[in-house]
């Protein structure tokens, strides 16, 4: 997966690591994985990210998605172990582009992109606050979350 350059001295992108299990629910009739679970599990990435940025406050409900891409290369069943890894690709002036992949052990089933934009409810896209632009391409690796019993 790639994501931004680092400046000397700097953290980095903004990224974080989570785990997750493919359940029942994320299962179609075919017995593997439904397409929307990626996508649920990217936003389960992105608000760990946020709240380990401290930012949530200020982007929930003001993030709306514009573009998505994903490529799926295998598939996943029910009770598998899911790592997914979200990690700020740019950051515009008022847009963001996220790089992440999922996969099971270290095998990649689906990578993609996926651009937000910072609106607030019924307006159109403003400029990311400083504060903001900094946290998300500078604060580098974040904490993730695990399910229990895995590291």
């Amino acid at each position: 997966m790639t994501s931004s350059t680092t400046e000397p001295g700097g953290a980095g992108p903004a990224s974080v690591e989570v785990r997750r299990r493919v359940e029942w629910s994320d299962t179609d009739a075919a017995g593997h994985h439904h397409n929307t679970a990626v996508l649920r599990w990217l936003e389960e990435a992105e608000t760990v990210l946020h709240e380990q940025l401290g930012v949530v406050e200020q982007t929930f409900g003001r993030t709306p998605r514009v573009r998505i891409e994903i490529d799926f290369t295998e598939r996943l069943y029910f009770r598998d172990i899911v790592v997914i890894r979200l990690a700020v690709a740019a950051v515009g002036r008022t847009s963001l582009t996220y790089s992440f992949e999922v996969a099971r052990d270290e095998t990649v089933v689906a990578r993609g992109r996926l651009v937000i934009v910072n609106a607030a409810a019924g307006q159109g896209a403003e400029p990311w606050p400083a504060e903001l632009r900094r946290a998300l391409a500078e604060s580098g690796p974040q904490p993730g979350e695990y399910l229990s019993g895995t590291p």
